[in-house]
């Protein structure tokens, strides 16, 4: 029983790498050299955030890239897991069971179960074809959830697991929390593009969509609080040259 409750359960690139890469396009058109197509993201070393994670190859990059946009979670202990099929998911954030019970909060471990394939109308897609933007906005999502859970007591995540299973308006406000720790660590648009991949796409199953229409918040919902954000950092940087 506890088991089945608990189931339910970049940082940005700097100015100074910007304007290198600036500076190297200035120079290659001067002299007439191919442009390069390195994008500024792979100057970042990515692999600092490998840090106790087991993270599938094919999906490494695109993991470590939403690992970036959360430094909370550099030390924690994270699996990401290949599943065959989560049932009425895709992927799934929880605490590893053993680990709640007898470890402190500290030292708590996590993982994030992820289907192998996507399931559609007639066909299984692998999850790495599917859009890198869209991937991102995934893992970023579950990734919030983990956050959630880090300030959690153990009492706390179980009955977190418990209200989760039995009421869909905490449903709907654990999802909200997740987005909003996602949009905190600037992968909102890629939220929004996660939405809309799931809610535009006629060949992912019916229900799938309508519980991510009912549950979750819209695109716009995404965006208001990107909106937000945006604004409160705005303020920051007003404040801070004062």
């Amino acid at each position: 029983m506890i088991s089945y409750i608990l189931a339910h359960i970049v940082l940005p690139t700097s100015i100074i790498l910007s304007l290198m890469l600036s500076d190297q396009l200035s120079d290659n058109k001067e002299k007439d050299l191919p442009m390069p197509t390195t994008s500024v993201t792979e100057y970042v070393d990515l692999e600092q955030y490998a840090v106790n994670k087991v993270i599938p190859d094919e999906i490494r990059d695109v993991t470590l890239l939403a690992l970036s946009h959360f430094p909370e979670l550099m030390e924690v202990e994270i699996d990401f897991d290949f599943k065959k099929k989560i049932r009425g998911s895709v992927m799934q954030a929880q605490p590893k069971v053993g680990s709640l019970l007898f470890n402190s909060k500290s030292n708590r471990k996590y993982r994030i179960n992820i289907s192998r394939y996507l399931e559609l109308d007639d066909e299984w897609l692998p999850i790495e074809e599917v859009p890198e933007n869209v991937l991102l906005g995934w893992i970023g999502h579950e990734l919030g959830h983990i956050m959630d859970y880090l300030d959690k007591s153990r009492l706390g995540l179980i009955s977190f697991g418990v209200r989760y299973v039995t009421s869909n308006a905490f449903v709907t406000q654990a999802e909200i929390t997740a987005d909003s720790y996602a949009v905190a660590g600037g992968l909102g648009n890629n939220l929004v593009d996660t939405k809309n991949f799931i809610l535009n796409h006629d060949r992912l199953p019916e229900e799938y969509r309508n519980k991510i229409r009912d549950l979750y918040m819209s695109p716009g919902e995404i965006m208001t609080l990107v909106d937000v954000e945006e604004d409160d950092d705005d303020d920051e940087v007003e404040n801070a040259e004062k």
